[in-house]
């Protein structure tokens, strides 16, 4: 059965949604849908690579956190974890984190598998069980921060577990995308709404209770959550479509890549 059909998926509702019922839903959605999604996109994010966005950009390309040898490192949001035992692999000590127990008994199987087994969190973003100065650097490849009902929070919650000089990386949807349907197909191409509208997308059962959430920000509000975390903005990386690369994810497709952006992927540090 699919992740709707296990949640009793109904309908589609514009309603805002405050944390505790978006974490819910996300905990849920991702419990049931662990299954399908791996079996589609598994082979997409690999099961020791970080690929930081559906237009394949690696961190082994890119080195968006630096170097990582000896450095602890906090995945948040890491789903089945891939980017986690990428990163163990090039001798640092990560710790990965995510909102699912469906996800992470994928995450256990596939370190066990690999023999690249690393500590695994079952927690949310905005709450995070960690001491103060933890983590030499923090990193989330479209995990958690597109779902949570105050990033704001999930930013604060990240410097505060960050060593002075630590990057905290992110890569989220492309918040242009937000005007747009999740059709990689011509209909993708026409604007639908506003940008400024950020009312969430709310699936919900026959009960109204909502059973996935995606919360939208836009760019100046990402700048703003992490400015006022403490954080210094590095870098706004905003990967362009590989020539020859015919893959389509999802809402992520050629045809789109080549007119505008899917993701972007933020670069900050905690001052020293």
């Amino acid at each position: 059965m699919s992740a709707e059909e296990v949640l009793g998926t109904t309908g589609i509702a514009r309603r805002t949604v405050d944390a505790v019922e978006s974490e819910r839903a996300s905990r849920r959605w991702w419990d049931a849908d662990a299954d399908d999604y791996l079996a589609e996109h598994g082979s997409d994010i690999g099961d020791a690579d970080f690929v930081w966005c559906p237009e394949g950009l690696r961190e082994a390309d890119a080195g968006l956190l630096g170097p990582v040898a000896g450095r602890r490192v906090l995945e948040v949001g890491c789903g089945s974890a891939p980017c986690a035992r990428w990163l163990a692999a090039q001798g640092a000590a990560p710790v990965a984190l995510d909102l699912s127990r469906g996800m992470l008994a994928h995450a256990a199987a596939l370190g066990r598998a690999t023999g690249l087994e690393v500590p695994l969190v079952q927690a949310g973003a905005e709450h995070l069980p960690f001491a103060d100065a933890t983590f030499d650097a923090a990193c989330s490849a479209f995990g958690g921060v597109p779902f949570v009902a105050e990033p704001d929070r999930v930013m604060r919650e990240v410097a505060r577990v960050l060593r002075p000089g630590g990057r905290w990386v992110f890569a989220v949807n492309h918040p242009m995308r937000w005007m747009f349907s999740d059709d990689p197909g011509t209909d993708g191409l026409v604007v639908r709404q506003s940008y400024f509208d950020r009312t969430p997308y709310v699936e919900v059962d026959g009960t109204g209770a909502a059973t996935y959430v995606e919360h939208h920000r836009t760019i100046g509000d990402r700048i703003r959550d992490v400015v006022a975390a403490g954080l210094v903005v590095e870098d706004v990386v905003e990967p362009e479509w590989p020539d020859g690369f015919d893959r389509v994810w999802g809402q992520w497709s050629p045809l789109r890549g080549a007119l505008f952006p899917g993701t972007a992927i933020f670069v900050t540090r905690r001052p020293t």
